[in-house]
């Protein structure tokens, strides 16, 4: 994800609301950083609005001391102002950024396109829950090209196609697990119910 700035704009006991200058009119962005942000431990729900460019985080008020621990570092390393989210890190990630990118694109110009889109968002969210957060479409994507080329080609001649893949698979792997091993003492890691307003 590219760097964003976003800001604490309200928080209570139970509840806070961040803006995104970025995520105004821009319901994929905002969907995108509730899924960084709904791993956290006791949160219930994410409430984005696509109007005013806001996320609102409902944590259980009892669990305030965990919530917040967790929560600053994700906000320190996923958005704090001017700590951005971090952008790609390999050819690799560009390139499903590029990709996804062009996608959207494409949805915004075609209702079939849109719904393919929708369709492969919502798959990876559903991939997300049913693993309890521990592997994505990208992960699944990779294996399944990784498969197909060795079965396919050899293993000997896909050396290079394969072992690329499977260096991506283990990098994303990890890069989705870096900042959970910490809470993983916590509990099971459940990405929080989305809302949308508006």
């Amino acid at each position: 994800m590219t760097k964003m700035n976003l800001r604490i704009e309200h928080q209570v006991p139970g509840r806070v609301r961040m803006k995104i200058p970025a995520g105004k009119g821009n319901p994929e962005l905002l969907q995108q950083i509730s899924q960084v942000f709904g791993v956290i431990p006791g949160i219930e729900e994410i409430t984005v609005n696509p109007t005013t460019g806001s996320v609102v985080l409902h944590y259980d008020a009892d669990r305030h001391d965990e919530f917040h621990g967790n929560f600053q570092q994700h906000y320190a390393s996923h958005g704090a102002a001017n700590g951005g989210l971090h952008g790609a890190d390999t050819e690799l990630d560009k390139l499903t950024g590029s990709i996804a990118a062009e996608a959207e694109f494409l949805a915004s110009h075609s209702h079939s396109a849109r719904a393919v889109v929708d369709f492969v968002k919502k798959l990876d969210r559903e991939i997300k829950l049913a693993t309890n957060n521990t592997v994505d479409l990208k992960i699944i994507f990779a294996v399944g090209i990784i498969a197909f080329t060795v079965f396919e080609v050899g293993a000997t001649a896909a050396t290079p196609v394969w072992v690329t893949l499977a260096i991506f698979t283990v990098n994303h792997f990890i890069e989705m697990h870096e900042r959970q091993l910490q809470s993983n003492a916590n509990g099971s890691l459940n990405l929080a119910p989305v809302r949308v307003k508006g």
